[in-house]
């Protein structure tokens, strides 16, 4: 007779995760790789152009074709 009480002792085994369990971890690391990408080339693009210089150039129009008018 098997004893009840020796199922509830030692280490719970876990279970493999389903296929909607995977298809969610799936998504949350291609969510997490795309915020990821963003936030890199977001710092990477004001690392190279910083905002201050822009501000000592002459304002062209919309219309003007050459960059001194």
């Amino acid at each position: 007779m098997p004893l009840s009480h020796a199922a509830a002792r030692g280490s719970i085994l876990m279970k493999t995760p389903n296929w909607r369990q995977q298809a969610g971890r799936r998504r949350l690391i291609v969510l997490c790789a795309v915020v990821g990408l963003a936030v890199a080339s977001g710092l990477v693009g004001s690392l190279i152009h910083p905002a201050h210089p822009l501000s000592s150039r002459t304002a062209n129009g919309p219309f003007s074709y050459f960059p001194s008018e």
